[in-house]
């Protein structure tokens, strides 16, 4: 085969692909979408974003692994990039984090590494936050994680607190290819010195988040399409409460989520605009 037929092959391949994954989308009648490396890339929204949403208004969720974030902060952020999803359409790792703890260890002193949103968040719950002495250590993703914070990590754990992790995740998909750490790579520092192992890790693919956004939706697992960018988290998560799941963004082979809406134009049952979240 030469270099031409070879090229040629590749593509029918992807428009396949693409083609497959496009019906198997316009057949669901709700979606659950991850965010990093599927609609953004932190800063930088991804082609086909913008029209997945709109496209499914009213019948999508976003559910992610994010813990820095509120849904009302998240929502604001996605606002100025030009993403209207309103606070409720998002389920996020931290603050589903928090209800946990709220809903299995109401009594518990908690000491959560984690963002300054999430701490206000978590007080407004009603957790009772303390830098010592804790119950349970809730880990998100810290941004003055350091050799102290991890020291006095590990010396809660070593005397008898409990840890929860809001997700596992090492890393998400950054700009130009680039990995941002995650609350993953915390985590593993934390097993490392404390020898202790999360009572709880709360984010995909673990079943919390993910059952959240079908009570949201009103929707069973059978009608609802997960689309994400991480086999590990996504698939795997859709695949242990019976969903569907279209990886997209390279993993795996899979599509671009703007390749993904192009193979849609001619698909079969393609849906019509839903009313406004």
């Amino acid at each position: 085969m030469n270099k031409d037929s070879a090229v040629v092959d590749r593509t029918a391949a992807d428009h396949f692909i693409a083609r497959s994954a496009a019906e198997r989308l316009w057949q669901a009648r709700h979606l659950i979408v991850d965010l990093d490396g599927t609609l953004i890339r932190e800063d930088e929204v991804l082609d086909g974003a913008s029209e997945l949403l709109e496209r499914f208004r009213g019948r999508c969720m976003i559910v992610s692994n994010n813990s820095t974030h509120t849904a009302e902060g998240m929502a604001r952020r996605l606002a100025r990039l030009g993403l209207q999803v309103a606070p409720s359409c998002i389920v996020l790792a931290g603050e589903q984090s928090v209800a946990y703890l709220r809903r299995e260890h109401p009594q518990a002193r908690v000491l959560l590494a984690g963002s300054a949103a999430l701490q206000r968040h978590a007080m407004a719950r009603g957790c009772q936050l303390v830098k010592a002495d804790a119950d349970v250590v809730l880990l998100a993703l810290d941004p003055h994680f350091n050799r102290a914070r991890l020291g006095l990590i590990a010396n809660q754990l070593r005397r008898g607190a409990l840890l929860v992790a809001t997700n596992a995740d090492a890393s998400h998909p950054g700009p130009g290819g680039s990995l941002v750490p995650e609350t993953g790579a915390l985590l593993a520092a934390v097993i490392t010195v404390s020898g202790v192992q999360p009572l709880r890790v709360v984010g995909k693919p673990g079943p919390l988040l993910l059952e959240e956004g079908l009570r949201r939706l009103g929707a069973s697992p059978a009608s609802t399409l997960v689309i994400g960018d991480n086999p590990d988290t996504d698939a795997r998560g859709a695949l242990q409460l019976g969903m569907d799941c279209l990886l997209v963004g390279g993993a795996a082979g899979s599509p671009s989520l703007a390749a993904l809406l192009r193979g849609a134009v001619s698909a079969p049952g393609a849906a019509a605009a839903a009313p406004a979240l």
